[in-house]
Parts: structure tokens; sequence; C-alpha cells
């Protein structure tokens, strides 16, 4: 069974997003006074009192002119329609609106566990006067607390849990998950529609409308995933109001989520600097890297167009030769299982480890084949090598003196490892100790 999934509505500006990161005990979802911040459903997995369960939270239920704010609403629908218990939350300052009512009405129309949530109330002594209003609403007895301040939320999830199915709790450790990374509009949240078959994340030909990193559960050859879209990341002088700091960050901690990171290109632009630091930072975070360059379909080929495009990728991010890179369309579903598959065998990678005295035996040979560094009579000896760890691959050098393994060499001898081993996707930590 899966995970009960409890999904927070409400129309824009209550208090939503406040609420999910109090009960997440986390800034997940993006804060601020501005009606229409949350654009997508946000997921986190929370516990309470050994309860586990999977929150959303949405943008606010408000039919607009304009696309983002019609998606927005669709977005909500969809949210209510996966969710097992709904959280109805209401502005306890403003009182009953006509966009509460309506909002109500959508809701008894679902015939689910809903749970009125009157947000706001930060004096309690006169809750009563906040509570009576809202029964009109034909949704039982309101639950009133203050998100921002804290207040009554533990009773909140006491009725959360008691609205639970009977076996409702499963174990995700299985999860595989993936960061889909990139500049804004190179397509990342049309990869993960295309993945998933249905509209999951919003997609327009707005750059950077995907502000918040989302995550999205998916099975594929019996592997599970755990998709997580991102905003794009933008150059650093454009990073200008709160809401794009907050998703820099955001993107940066998905990776950080990560046990393998893709890091999306797009084909009519090629690689930018903002994509250099993209994927410096995801190998510097140990995390499995797969450059996909997406809407392949969009270039003019010929029989080297492919080749010389990956040329000129290695040359650019030379630091993470290691990374495969595949050539997508996001449009027309062009090698989306076949980068899923890759995805998998870089986690396998990522994982590996290698024998003690086949990894000495490995870098033995390596040391008669190319002899180490010496510096004034002195010449570097290694004494032998442990894997310390992986996820990623960590390799303790003990040598005699630290300051003669020069760049070069330890380069060679990470060299001579993916030869042997494969490492495919992976980064390789070496660290280098004198033996005492």
């Amino acid at each position: 069974m899966a995970k009960p999934v409890v999904a927070i509505v409400g129309r824009p500006n209550v208090g939503k997003s406040t609420l999910f990161n109090r009960i997440s005990k986390d800034r997940i979802a993006i804060v601020e006074g501005t009606p229409g911040v949350t654009r997508d459903r946000i997921y986190n997995d929370v516990e309470w009192l050994g309860n586990h369960f999977t929150i959303i939270d949405t943008g606010g239920i408000d039919i607009g002119k304009d696309i983002i704010q019609e998606q927005v609403f669709l977005q909500a629908k969809i949210a209510i329609e996966e969710a097992d218990i709904i959280i109805f939350v209401v502005d306890g300052r403003e009182g009953i609106t006509a966009a509460d009512e309506e909002v109500a009405d959508l809701l008894r129309k679902t015939e689910k566990p809903v749970i009125l949530c009157i947000n706001k109330v930060d004096d309690q002594s006169n809750a009563w006067e906040y509570q009576a209003d809202f029964y009109r609403l034909g949704l039982g007895e309101p639950i009133m607390v203050s998100a921002e301040h804290g207040k009554n939320i533990g009773d909140l999830l006491d009725r959360v849990v008691e609205l639970f199915p009977e076996t409702a709790n499963v174990d995700e450790d299985d999860l595989l998950k993936v960061a889909i990374v990139g500049r804004p509009n190179v397509g990342k949240s049309s990869f993960i529609n295309k993945v998933l078959n249905e509209e999951r994340v919003i997609v327009t030909n707005i750059a950077g409308t995907t502000r918040d990193a989302i995550d999205t559960y998916y099975e594929h050859d019996g592997q599970k995933y755990l998709l997580i879209d991102t905003a794009g990341l933008r150059r650093k002088k454009l990073v200008e109001e709160e809401l794009e700091y907050f998703s820099v960050l955001r993107t940066l901690r998905a990776i950080e989520r990560s046990d393998v990171t893709i890091l999306m290109l797009d084909a009519t632009e090629g690689v930018t600097e903002q994509d250099k630091k993209i994927a410096g930072y995801a190998h510097e975070k140990g995390r499995g890297v797969i450059i996909a360059v997406n809407k392949w379909d969009l270039v003019e080929k010929d029989s080297n167009t492919m080749r010389e495009f990956e040329e000129t990728i290695r040359t650019e991010v030379a630091f993470i030769n290691y990374a495969p890179v595949m050539f997508i369309s996001a449009l027309t579903g062009q090698r989306i299982n076949r980068l899923l598959d890759l995805v998998k065998v870089v986690a396998e990678q990522r994982s590996l480890r290698i024998p003690t005295g086949k990894l000495n035996q490995i870098i033995q040979d390596a040391v008669a084949m190319h002899q180490t560094p010496s510096d004034k009579g002195v010449r570097l000896k290694i004494f032998y090598v442990t894997q310390a760890q992986v996820s990623p691959p960590v390799f303790i050098i003990h040598v005699n003196r630290s300051d003669l393994m020069h760049f070069s060499y330890e380069r060679y001898l990470e060299n001579r490892l993916r030869e042997e081993f494969g490492f495919i996707g992976t980064p390789i930590m070496l660290i280098v100790r004198e033996r005492t």
C-alpha cells in the first residue's frame, strides 16, 4: 500500500505554504505575501507520531484569465483527486469569502474526508469568534491554527491521522532519487510529463514557470523513481527577487537530495556558463551525473552532428568527462526510456564496492606501468588503498608523503580505476593520507 496523501488546498494567500512548511518542519514551499506564488503541487514525506504520509502543497484555487492561473487551478484539482485526505485552509482574519464558498462546494463533491482549517488565529482565547462563521461551509467542526506561530498544529495532525486508511504506511527506502536540473525553459517539466504521460507539471513557454522543486513518483521496469523537477537556474545577475533566490537554493538542495542528477541542455543553444556551474555543483556533491541534450528533434543533422556535439560538450565540461551523454526529445519521447535505464545503471555504478585485494592489485599494476612522482630524491610510495564508502565511491590512498602526490598522477590513478571498474556517471573521490 502507498502512503496516504494529504492535500492542502484553499484560495490564494491563506497560508497554505506556511502550513505545509510547518508540517514538513522545513522551508520547502516558497512563502511570500503575493497571491499565486505556489504554482505547482509540492510533495513531501512527513511523519507524525509514527505515522508516515505524503503532504501536497498546491497553488491557490482561483480561476483567472491568464494561462498560469488556469493551470494552477487545474493542478489543484489534480491534487484533490490524488489525495486521500484534504485540508481546506481558510483565513480566519478575513472571514468567509465567495471564493471560500466555491472551493467548499468543489470539495463536498469529492466525497473525500475534508478537514476545515482556520489559519491565522493567533489569539486562541477568542477563537470561538472565528469558528462560528465557518460552520456554514458545511464541512464539520473546524480546527483553528496559526501556521506561522505553530499553534494547534498537533491537533490538526491528530485529526489527519485519525482519517488514515487502515494499511497506509509503506517503506520507500528503495526509491532512486533523480533531480532534473538545468537552465529555464530547456524542457525539464516536459520531460517529466512525457515520462508520466500526464500533465503532472505545469508546462508553458515562459522561462522560469517552475519555481519550486517538485517530487514525482514513478515506476519503470521494476525500479521505483522519485523524479525531482526544479526551477531553472538563472545567471546570478538575473536573480534579483527573493522568489528567484529561493528557487536557486531549492535547485541546489534538489541536487543534494538526489542519487543521480540529470543535467538537461538545450540542443539549440549548447553548453552555457550556467550549465557548467550546475554540473560543477553536482560533481562537488558526489552525485551521479547524466547529460541529457533535449530538443534534439529541432537540430538539423548529418552523420557527424551527434559526435561533434558530444565532443563540444566534453571540451566545455571536461571535469565531468565520466558523465554519459544522451540526446533526447521530451516532445516526441525519443530515447526517454533509454535515459531512465541509464539512470539505473549510473546509480548501480555509484554504489559499486571493490574488494580490497583486487583494488590494490590494480593500483600496483598502475604504479608498475607509470612510475610515481619524486622530489629531491624522495619518491612517492603507495603502501595500500582502501575503499572508505560508496555513493559516491571514496578511496583512501596511504602514502609516505602526501605532498608528492601530483594532481596529474592522482588523475592517472582515477582513470585506471575507471578503465578497470567503469564507475559510469559517478565521480570518484581520492583521499591521500600519510602513513604514520
